[in-house]
């Protein structure tokens, strides 16, 4: 029997998997890929992701991978240019955006490093549950072949559209419609910083990831996602020129390294993260449109979250870890929700006057570019901006 189960090996779950092991525990982590392997992102890790990363130990080996820090931002919206960089949190002012490949690897060997044991090419059916109606393990199928394994608990942290969360009947708590859909693909030789462009029903973002190529993700309002979907190369291209004409420049004659990936199914929620015998982490629990690229800091957050709760908890009485589960689930909403409710606001796609008017304000001043920055990064929130400057600058 183990301590856990860890269903999706990704940026929610190989973290809360190698958390729990080096807090003594057995850990069984399992999924359907194998890695290291691709998956749809927006790839940047904030500097809060950062930070956590570096007090893992996994940081150096994400450098090592050639992915290069993104130590400077660019806003556009309007007539106003912001450029800068943020504070940071904990000496991280720089952020990363490594490929998926890259990163969840760097991830799983973390898990495997503390004693995880990992298992690929499973795909979890079912949960066994006691008499009583709580979970005590998974079932499966893995190369055709049934399995079953128990554990004091089992974590989802298999995505957007978690078996895990559907098993256990996890009810929405808080939803809303799909805002914008979203296409991206790689160029090579594309000088960037960390740039973000944003005009009426449109935002394009330009990111610097590994092997010198760099990300172009363009995003629409929901509403035209049909439309777009039959026409996207052309309806990419498009989006580029009209949000940011420089880096459009900047693509001309070139050619993109691979395919256009994207979706329209850009869900915004929030499920009830915790059960008898069960908890999720990461986007299984919790998803926003990626227009503001939270989820990967939002999911490492979770992991810690999750193991500094139960951490003391897990070979206890069921009552004892319930308790502990509580206190994750009302942690998780309460850091959560202000994101979601900006990254609502932000996929709304309809910059609003007043908005304009602070950027305006900001941009004149350094110290409150940087400011408005961790805002971007989620490392402040919107009062921190409200400085005796700030205000004496809008009055």
């Amino acid at each position: 029997m183990f301590d856990a189960i860890v269903v999706g090996a990704r940026c929610a779950g190989s973290p809360t998997a190698m958390l729990l092991a080096r807090a003594g525990y057995r850990v069984l982590l399992l999924d359907r890929a194998s890695f290291p392997s691709d998956t749809l992102s927006t790839h940047l890790i904030h500097q809060p992701g950062v930070a956590a990363l570096a007090r893992w130990g996994l940081l150096d080996a994400v450098r090592a991978s050639g992915c290069p820090p993104l130590d400077r931002a660019v806003y556009e919206v309007a007539d106003i240019r912001l450029e800068g960089c943020a504070r940071g949190v904990q000496g991280q002012r720089s952020g990363y955006a490594p490929r998926r490949r890259v990163l969840d690897a760097v991830l799983v060997d973390g898990a495997l490093a503390a004693g995880v044991e990992l298992r690929t090419g499973c795909a979890v059916t079912g949960l066994l549950r006691d008499r009583l109606g709580r979970v005590t393990g998974v079932e499966g199928r893995r190369g055709g072949r049934p399995f079953a394994e128990r554990a004091r608990l089992v974590i989802g942290a298999d995505g957007m559209r978690s078996t895990v969360a559907r098993l256990c009947d996890a009810p929405f708590t808080a939803r809303h419609p799909k805002l914008t859909c979203a296409y991206y693909t790689y160029w090579e030789d594309v000088t960037a910083a960390l740039e973000l462009y944003e005009i009426p029903d449109g935002w394009v973002g330009a990111v610097p990831t590994n092997d010198d190529a760099t990300l172009v993700l363009a995003y629409f309002p929901q509403s035209r996602f049909r439309d777009i979907r039959t026409g996207i190369h052309r309806a990419y291209a498009d989006q580029i020129r009209r949000c940011a004409p420089a880096l459009h420049e900047r693509l001309a004659g070139k050619r993109p390294l691979e395919r256009l990936r994207g979706t329209g199914d850009q869900q915004n929620f929030f499920r009830r993260p915790a059960g008898a015998g069960w908890a999720l982490v990461g986007d299984a629990g919790h998803h926003k449109d990626s227009i503001t690229a939270r989820g990967i800091s939002d999911a490492f957050q979770q992991a810690e979250s999750l193991v500094r709760h139960i951490g003391a908890h897990l070979d206890g009485a069921p009552p004892t870890l319930d308790g502990a589960l509580g206190a994750y689930a009302a942690e998780r909403d309460a850091a959560l929700l202000p994101g979601y409710e900006a990254t609502l606001a932000v996929a709304r796609l309809t910059p609003h006057e007043q908005r304009l008017a602070l950027l305006r304000a900001v941009r004149s001043d350094p110290e409150l570019t940087s400011i408005y920055f961790d805002m971007v990064a989620g490392i402040a929130s919107a009062e921190a901006l409200y400085t005796p400057k700030l205000l004496a600058l809008l009055s």
